[in-house]
């Protein structure tokens, strides 16, 4: 069986780890798709209100960004599911978003905490062998005066 070359780069995408640009890549695609595919759906279920594509996809975008200026409005169900489903995706790419800022500050922060503490581990250890440096240098000298070899 012959995999297609799309799945193949998919496949490829998912078993690397995930990076913070990756991951907004990713959100920016799904909302983009969403204000597009949303602006052109909106179009055809609400054609009355949206009298053009280019109308649908400003009501997409400023739903989707929760502007919501109101200047158009779906009056149909359907419409009204369509818009439910962008104003989703506009509070979930809102919660992402500041989930992927959030983490980068405590990875940041994270990694700043561990290098202090490597550096504190590293002058504790110092401070050590320089007092027991101290000690075997007054054995020696001790040893020395007491004629012990």
């Amino acid at each position: 069986m012959r995999v297609r070359p799309l799945a193949k780069r998919f496949a490829k995408f998912m078993d690397r780890p995930p990076t913070i640009r990756g991951a907004a890549s990713v959100i920016v695609l799904a909302t983009t798709i969403v204000v597009i595919g949303a602006g052109v759906l909106i179009r055809f279920v609400d054609h009355q209100e949206y009298s053009n594509v280019w109308v649908g996809m400003w009501w997409a975008v400023q739903t989707v960004t929760t502007v919501g200026y109101g200047d158009v409005t779906p009056q149909r169900i359907s419409g009204r599911i369509v818009g439910a489903a962008v104003m989703l995706e506009g509070v979930a790419f809102i919660a992402i978003l500041t989930a992927v800022i959030t983490s980068t500050f405590v990875t940041r922060a994270a990694h700043d905490i561990d290098v202090t503490h490597a550096q504190e581990e590293l002058s504790d250890r110092e401070m050590f062998e320089r007092r027991f440096d101290e000690l075997e240098r007054k054995l020696d000298l001790l040893a020395a005066r007491h004629g012990s070899p």
